[in-house]
């Protein structure tokens, strides 16, 4: 069978194929270590982590911090009330509340680090026979950067995506702790895999920096409200120079 995409293996995890081809799959992931690793990455989604958390809420000194806010004196300024900090407190002393925790906790300021590590993490899966498959039709990939687009404010075109010596082979939508992440994965003739990736930042527009994940380079910068990462086993002089064309487009 043809290599299933990352969507079919989702609703595989969840289900939603049909008897026959859920068996082809079963035999497939079976047979093969390396879609088998696909699926048990996309599968940490499923984890019960909600439930790891059921005790310490439980342990959570709601009381404790209500009786130290109700010492304060309320903020002058309007907007903000003691009702809102004590639900950020306590949210983020069970891990409960994602919005919460990172205004509390400072998450903010580790986010630009952890999104590149799960965007590497996944990348470290991808070999060139991943997207061999991929249809590459100007409609299918309109489609796709469209979706891309709604879900992070973007307008992306493929004449600004062309990167030399890389075919254009698919832009997806991905999620992590309820953070949209794009991804628009080329297949470069020399090096293979090569991704494209954006998620929205509130960290202002900061130069091209460079580090070294997973054995693959990557080249990261932030323009206005998004944050890319250009990842793959290209070097890193080149990478650099394919994001500061990126970035002549005006992306």
């Amino acid at each position: 069978m043809n290599t299933p995409s990352d969507e079919q293996l989702v609703a595989y995890l969840d289900d939603e194929l049909d008897a026959d081809y859920r068996r082809q799959l079963d035999d497939a992931i079976a047979d093969d270590p390396l879609l088998n690793l696909r699926v048990q990455w996309l599968a940490r989604s499923n984890l019960p982590y909600k439930n790891a958390y059921d005790e310490l809420a439980q342990q959570a000194p709601t009381e404790r911090l209500q009786a130290r806010l109700d010492a304060i004196a309320s903020p002058e300024r309007p907007g903000i009330s003691r009702r809102w900090f004590i639900g950020a407190a306590a949210a983020a002393l069970v891990g409960a509340g994602v919005l919460a925790d990172r205004v509390v906790l400072g998450w903010q300021a580790k986010q630009s680090h952890n999104w590149r590590e799960l965007v590497s993490d996944y990348m470290a899966l991808y070999v060139p026979q991943t997207l061999a498959h991929l249809p590459t039709d100007d409609a299918a990939q309109r489609a796709q950067l469209q979706t891309v687009d709604k879900r992070l404010g973007l307008n992306l075109s493929t004449a600004k995506l062309k990167l030399p010596g890389a075919e254009f082979r698919r832009a997806q939508v991905l999620e992590y702790d309820g953070v949209p992440i794009a991804q628009i994965v080329y297949l470069d003739a020399k090096y293979g895999p090569l991704a494209l990736c954006v998620t929205r930042s509130n960290s202002g527009s900061r130069p091209i920096a460079q580090e070294h994940r997973h054995n693959m380079n990557v080249v990261y910068w932030t323009e206005r409200e998004h944050a890319w990462m250009l990842i793959g086993y290209n070097p890193p002089s080149e990478l650099a120079g394919m994001a500061k064309s990126l970035i002549s487009t005006r992306l």
